[in-house]
């Protein structure tokens, strides 16, 4: 078993405290590397990871609002 696998089978037995620590020491590690970061301030780290995904998110809700219009229009 790879160790990326390993540690996404362990991270659903941690608790909200031990995630966020987790999360914190990614994203340290990113702020390191200067790897896909594009903001880093006071308010936090936003990377490309970040923005993929708001951005699935989004194309998402759209997609469903223009399926509900579509089959409102054709009734």
């Amino acid at each position: 078993m790879s160790t990326v696998a390993e540690i996404q089978a362990a991270l659903p037995k941690l608790g909200n405290d031990e995630l966020r620590q987790v999360e914190e020491a990614v994203r340290l590690l990113y702020r390191e590397r200067k790897a896909g970061i594009i903001f880093d301030d006071a308010y936090g780290l936003w990377t490309e990871a970040d923005q993929a995904s708001a951005a699935a998110e989004v194309f998402s809700m759209v997609d469903k609002e223009e399926a509900d219009h579509r089959s409102t229009e054709a009734r």
